[in-house]
């Protein structure tokens, strides 16, 4: 899978869609430039943003476009239980810390461990995640002191 390394200012978006075979588009420059701003974002918020600069965007214009970013490794999907997806540049290898009281997503710089020996002896793994559950400083602010 392709990894993005830094996506900054529109002429290295533009330059990124076209390493991936993508036409560049103005919808789709939009939504990766959106993404490359950072964050975890939802398909309404990529939409909605990306709409205030273009004037016209359907969600279901951008959840196709975001399977072809996934598709050719420029974006990456985190599910978040119970909640819409969110989606990031694909960068380098992280995990993620997920609040569970407001779906917050924040990368963590880490690497999943291995399977410890003879723990899957018929498997062939190609990948782990690890995502720390809990409440982010905001929730934790928030909640009640016991």
């Amino acid at each position: 899978m392709a990894v993005v390394e830094e996506l900054t200012g529109r002429e290295a978006v533009i330059q990124r869609l076209r390493d991936v075979g993508l036409r560049v588009t103005g919808p789709r420059l939009e939504v990766l430039t959106v993404l490359a701003a950072g964050g975890h974002l939802d398909v309404e918020a990529i939409t909605t943003t990306a709409r205030e600069r273009l004037g016209t965007l359907t969600s279901q214009a951008v959840y196709e476009m975001l399977r072809h970013f996934q598709e050719t490794g420029l974006v990456s999907k985190f599910d978040r239980p119970g909640l819409p997806a969110v989606f990031e540049i694909l960068g380098p290898v992280h995990q993620h810390a997920l609040c569970v009281v407001c779906g917050r997503v924040e990368n963590v710089d880490a690497t999943a461990p291995k399977p410890p020996r003879g723990a899957l002896p018929a498997w062939q793994v190609e990948d782990a995640e690890i995502v720390f559950k809990g409440l982010c400083p905001d929730c934790r602010a928030e909640a009640p002191t016991a």
